[in-house]
């Protein structure tokens, strides 16, 4: 048999094998996902029999979930195809919410909800940026007038009787995996690897400013110095209208402007 022959037959052989891999379109286990999935049984169970643990799941009701559906729908609604039915929204949103609440593996969230591991890693950030694009007009504006700045003043001063505040502001570390060759750039005093993500809000718990992103290893302080809200205030840009107005917040943070 000479050369050509043979190399003809390894082809076909290697051709026949790749086809045998492609013909598992879904896993056995995965079909069962309408029947035995997390968010056909579990969370409908706990929907109709135990509301505070399906709060505690997916960290907010499911009148909240609804709505957040509703918000993001357009953004995220996927057609069914002649080969499988798509997704619906409510599932894409449930397995987000429960990545962002437990911090999850994809492989974990796979199991549990019975998706594929590569369409979850595809429906998270596209959920996380459909939230981020429909809720940010309405949810987390930065007030840009001094009407608006002196209806956070009052609501400070009648709510909390706190008066001149323009908000609360605090950080929180976010646990990462460290980047590779980052060192210890991300190294935070609690001695994990963070990035720091720090907010502003009005007296009704109303995000107001958010600031993401930083390197774990900056102090609060340096965090807000070098964020833009603070570049903001010091520049006079917000239209606050008198300087003893000032954030509320930890001791590392500035108390007037």
């Amino acid at each position: 048999m000479n050369r050509r022959a043979v190399a003809a037959i390894v082809t076909i052989c290697v051709s026949i094998k790749m086809r045998k891999k492609r013909s598992i379109w879904v896993k056995d286990w995965i079909k069962r996902r309408a029947q035995l999935g997390a968010y056909n049984q579990l969370l409908t169970e706990l929907k109709n029999e135990d509301p505070e643990c399906f709060k505690n799941f997916l960290r907010m009701s499911h009148d909240d979930f609804q709505y957040l559906c509703n918000k993001i729908s357009p953004a995220i609604k996927k057609q069914d195809t002649n080969m499988r039915l798509a997704i619906n929204v409510e599932e894409r949103l449930a397995i987000t919410l429960r990545f962002l609440a437990s911090g999850d593996s994809y492989r974990s969230l796979s199991y549990l909800f019975r998706v594929p591991q590569q369409t979850i890693s595809k429906i998270i950030p596209e959920c996380c940026d459909a939230i981020y694009r429909c809720l940010k007009p309405d949810y987390m504006e930065v007030p840009s007038s001094e009407d608006c700045w002196e209806k956070i003043s009052e609501d400070f001063k009648n709510k909390w009787n706190f008066p001149n505040a323009l908000g609360a502001l605090d950080g929180k570390h976010v646990v990462i995996k460290a980047p590779q060759h980052s060192g210890s750039v991300y190294y935070n005093y609690k001695g994990t690897f963070s990035i720091v993500l720090m907010v502003l809000v009005d007296a009704n718990y109303k995000f107001i400013y958010t600031d993401i992103g930083c390197n774990g290893r900056i102090s609060d302080g340096g965090v807000f110095a070098n964020c833009s809200l603070s570049n903001a205030l010091s520049d006079g840009r917000l239209n606050i209208s008198a300087p003893s107005h000032f954030p509320v917040g930890p001791n590392m943070y500035p108390m007037s402007l």
